[in-house]
């Protein structure tokens, strides 16, 4: 795994082939940081879905209202909804979205992002200024890189665990 600089701000998912380790932006996007860590500290993201993977552009995650494949999973509902929490407003900044940067999912309002998150798989520049970049994966890119792709997927993948490695 990754060199961890600052365990508070740094997330492991655990996917199905291994750990994602990602380095949050706290100092870009506090808000959507903080958001992530209450979440993963609630388990909330805890057996979530991985709803839509689209080849060579991203797969985003983080329903944890409708996708939660150990209780209530709804693949025909998975993407729309949150959490409990309220909405964030949006956190744009001048980071590029580059591949393995966490970008906030989120309605046509740009303060609709609540817990859905993607990460990107290319560069996807065509997103700049559009959607909060609010973390980069430092390591385990090529377990994301295998994520089951669909719309949703047939057989989704899901997140196994998400900790703050300050807690791990």
């Amino acid at each position: 795994m990754a060199d961890i600089k600052d365990p508070e701000n740094t997330i492991i998912i655990t996917l199905k082939d291994g750990p994602v380790v990602i380095e949050l932006l706290s100092d870009v996007a506090p808000l959507h940081c903080e958001r992530m860590k209450q979440l993963a500290r609630d388990g909330a993201y805890d057996n979530v879905a991985f709803h839509r993977v689209i080849e060579g552009f991203m797969a985003q995650t983080g329903d944890v209202e409708n996708a939660n494949m150990e209780k209530d999973y709804n693949p025909g509902r998975a993407g729309t909804g949150g959490s409990k929490y309220p909405d964030l407003k949006a956190e744009f900044s001048k980071l590029p979205h580059d591949r393995g940067t966490l970008g906030a999912a989120r309605s046509m309002n740009p303060h609709s992002a609540n817990s859905q998150f993607f990460i990107n798989f290319k560069d996807n520049h065509f997103l700049n200024g559009q959607y909060t970049v609010y973390g980069r994966v430092i390591s385990g890119m090529e377990f994301v890189d295998k994520i089951a792709r669909g719309e949703p997927p047939v057989n989704p993948d899901r997140m196994i665990s998400v900790k703050v490695a300050a807690d791990a």
